[in-house]
Parts: C-alpha cells; sequence; structure tokens
C-alpha cells in the first residue's frame, strides 16, 4: 500500500513513517517543518514540505503521491497555545485538515487515520473512572473542541464521500525523538532537565504545591502500532482510545524519570496552567482486545532516557 503520513517528520508520525516501511509499504511524508525534523525520518522517504493551510499544495502533494491510505498525524499539538491563539489552532486543525480531507476524496484514497486526542476531548475524569469511548465529551480548550469537530467533520465525509476514516484518541504520549522545546510534553521536558542536572518543574493540578495533574502516559511505540493496525483496517471500532488506564501524577513521574537516569530528585512547584485538566485517564479496554498490553511506564521509561542519553 501507499501510505502518506502528514507531520510524519515529527515525533508520533516518524514513528509511524517507520513501523509502515518495516511493513512493506511504500511510504511518503507532508510537512511543514514548524516541529518536524527530517532527520527523524530514514533515507530515501519522500518529503512533501507543505503546509496543511495551502490548499493547492495539499491537493498537490495527493495527486503526485497517489496514496491509498493517509495517517493524519500533522496539527498544532499545545493546549496552551490554542488558549492563547484559538485562531491558529483552528486553521490548522480544522481548516487545514479540511483540505486534505478534501484532496482525500476527490483522489479516492481509502481511508483515513486520525490523530485525535483522549487526553482532551473527554475533559475531566471523575476519581476513580475511565473515560472509555462512549463518554459524553466534554472539551474546555479550542485544542480539544477543533480535534472534536474535525473528528465529526470525519463522519461527514464517510457519509457524503464514501471516505472511511478511524479515530485514535492519544492519552499522554511520550518516547524516542519528543522534543523536549518550545511546547512539548513534560516527558521529554523532564529528561532534558534531568541529563542538564536542572530542577524538573510541577504545576499544580489544582494550586501550587500539591503533586500535579493526574494523567495516563502512554508510549510511542503503542501509538504507532495502533496507527498501522487502523491504516490496515484491523480494528473492530471506528474509534479507540490509545492508552493504557494507569494514572500518574506530575511528582510521581518526576521520581520516576529521576529514578530511571539515575538522578537525584530535584523538583520546584509551580502554579496550575491554563487550560490542563486535573484528572485524564482513559479506559483501555478497546486497545487491550485489539492490541495486547501497552508497554509498561518503567520500560517505556527506559527506551526513552535510552534515546535521550544517545542523542547528546
Amino acid at each position: 500500500m501507499r501510505i502518506l503520513v502528514t507531520g510524519g517528520a515529527g515525533f508520533i508520525g516518524s514513528h509511524v513513517v517507520v513501523g509502515a516501511l518495516a511493513e512493506g509499504h511504500e511510504v511518503a511524508v507532508l510537512d511543514d517543518l514548524s516541529s518536524g525534523k527530517r532527520s527523524n525520518l530514514p533515507a530515501g522517504v519522500p518529503l512533501f514540505h507543505v503546509d496543511l493551510r495551502n490548499r493547492s499544495a495539499v491537493r498537490e502533494t495527493l495527486s503526485s503521491f497517489k496514496p491509498d491510505l493517509v495517517s493524519h498525524q500533522a496539527a498544532q499539538i499545545s493546549v496552551s497555545v490554542s488558549v492563547r491563539d484559538p485562531y491558529l489552532d483552528g486553521e490548522v486543525n480544522i481548516l487545514g485538515g479540511i483540505n486534505l480531507l478534501d484532496a482525500c476524496a476527490a483522489l479516492k484514497v481509502k481511508r483515513v487515520v486520525f490523530a485525535s486526542t483522549g487526553g482532551a476531548i473527554y475533559g475531566e475524569v471523575a476519581s476513580g473512572q475511565f473515560a472509555d469511548e462512549g463518554t459524553r465529551p466534554a472539551p474546555i480548550s479550542p485544542y480539544a473542541i477543533h480535534k472534536l469537530a474535525f473528528e465529526q467533520l470525519l463522519d461527514v465525509y464517510r457519509n457524503h464521500h464514501g471516505l472511511d476514516s478511524t479515530v485514535l484518541r492519544y492519552a499522554n504520549v511520550y518516547g524516542p525523538r519528543q522534543d523536549p522545546h518550545g511546547e512539548a510534553g513534560v516527558v521529554a521536558i523532564f529528561f532534558d532537565s534531568v541529563i542538564a542536572g536542572k530542577t524538573l518543574r510541577v504545576n499544580g493540578m489544582r494550586a501550587e504545591g500539591d503533586s500535579g495533574c493526574l494523567r495516563d502516559y502512554v508510549y510511542v511505540g503503542d501509538v504507532a502500532r495502533a496507527n498501522l493496525a487502523a491504516l490496515a483496517g484491523r480494528l473492530p471500532e471506528r474509534v479507540m482510545n490509545v492508552c493504557t488506564g494507569i494514572e500518574v501524577s506530575t511528582l510521581d513521574l518526576a521520581r520516576e524519570i529521576s529514578a530511571v537516569a539515575g538522578a537525584e530528585l530535584r523538583t520546584v512547584s509551580a502554579p496550575p496552567r491554563a487550560g490542563d485538566i486535573g484528572r485524564s485517564v482513559l479506559d483501555p479496554k478497546r486497545f487491550g482486545s485489539a492490541l495486547g498490553t501497552p508497554v509498561p511506564l518503567s520500560e517505556g521509561l527506559r527506551h526513552t532516557f535510552a534515546w535521550y542519553r544517545s542523542a547528546q
């Protein structure tokens, strides 16, 4: 199969690219390189340097490569940026996505797999509860609202254009090649700080000084596996959480990372961040049924630390 990965030079997208190549597919990447890097891609993978907001360039890319399948990873990924600049988030995550869907429909792409968010769409998850795929969405940020809106657009394109699609709702993804700079994931930021001998900043969940937000951390290798299964049509459901179902506080994550790195735990308390959800833990039943047990946090952190150490 010919697979186009949008955002394929980025953190998650590059793992999807590598996995698709290993399965013998022909792969190309569409990426504006605003955060992705050419160095994340194996040699020989065609890279179309295109911004999703450029409607004609998106259409030209698909016309040139003629993909059978599309893995849509490209996005404005920061909740805090979406709060500061909701117009930018909507431009990329809604209008840019529509440009892609229109090109897919026109060129008879068989299936689109969409990188959505479980961590933000479900909103606050009550203590002791798990958000499953049937949980009523309760987005509180422009980022989550736009991701949910795009999921609904996929239904429109399915019904009106026959464009098949699968939605993967990611928990908090971590792993090798995650950039610790800019608007990055906390695992990448913490490893970067530990390696540099810096203090780890723990933003409070309710107030400065508490142990921080509760999150469900999923290894990027599991995310790539889910994408490849979805592209191949091996998932029985059209919407699936990609998660572990295990809650971890920011402070406990800092302890785990310090232990993996063999470093002294050094933390500083900080206030809660605008737009952050306090507790986000997803139900992993569908993931487990389709793909088996996810990688444990301790194992994933060891793989991640080995990569960061080798990249220094």
